[in-house]
């Protein structure tokens, strides 16, 4: 138990109470406890295993590499169609976590298992993803966004290319992508600071 993260367990909050036995169960399985992204992380000789976190309807536990577990129980969950590589096991109570405690700590050490392995996810490459065709208008309008866009990190292309492809009508594209270009022409990624 790292004390540091005592805050975080101590604070009020609508998950309170089953963050702390999400807590006891995965500090029961050995991993070292540790504050990552702002939320208590679990780690295995250094490397993330899984994850508290809350939102309104539901807590979880995030599974870094959770979409190489087998899922046996058909618990796990995807957050987001544009998530890879993390799952889901979501509650709604203390005692909903209580009696899977047992499949948890199964979860659990199947991902220890998985990290043991040395196991990687395959992710989809960047050209993969969808290019709006607003956005490929405008690169071929612009050969200076083109480059600079070409020079980005994968990851900061992909963070563009979804953000831009999530807009259902054109016109919330084409803003989104002329609010980006100066951030593009940075070097810069979507949520970096501008």
């Amino acid at each position: 138990m790292n004390t540091e993260l005592d805050w975080f367990f101590a604070k009020e909050n609508q998950w309170q109470d089953e963050f702390k036995e999400m807590r006891t169960i995965i500090l029961d399985c050995g991993l070292t406890e540790e504050l990552k992204w702002g939320k208590p992380c679990y780690t295995y000789q250094g490397n993330n295993i899984v994850l508290i976190h809350g939102f309104k309807k539901y807590c979880a536990l995030l599974f870094h590499k959770g979409v190489l577990l087998k899922d046996e129980h058909d618990l796990l969950v995807q957050q987001t169609e544009n998530v890879q590589s993390a799952r889901q096991l979501r509650f709604s109570s203390t005692e909903e976590i209580r009696e899977q405690a047992d499949v948890i700590r199964a979860y659990v050490f199947e991902a220890i298992e998985v990290e043991k392995a040395g196991l990687k996810v395959a992710f989809k490459k960047t050209t993969e993803y969808e290019m709006p065709e607003e956005f490929k208008l405008t690169l071929k309008s612009e050969p200076d966004l083109r480059e600079a866009f070409k020079a980005l990190t994968p990851g900061r292309q992909r963070g563009y290319l979804l953000y831009f492809s999530q807009a259902k009508r054109s016109e919330t594209r084409k803003s989104r992508i002329s609010r980006c270009i100066p951030g593009i022409l940075k070097g810069k990624g979507l949520n970096d600071r501008q």
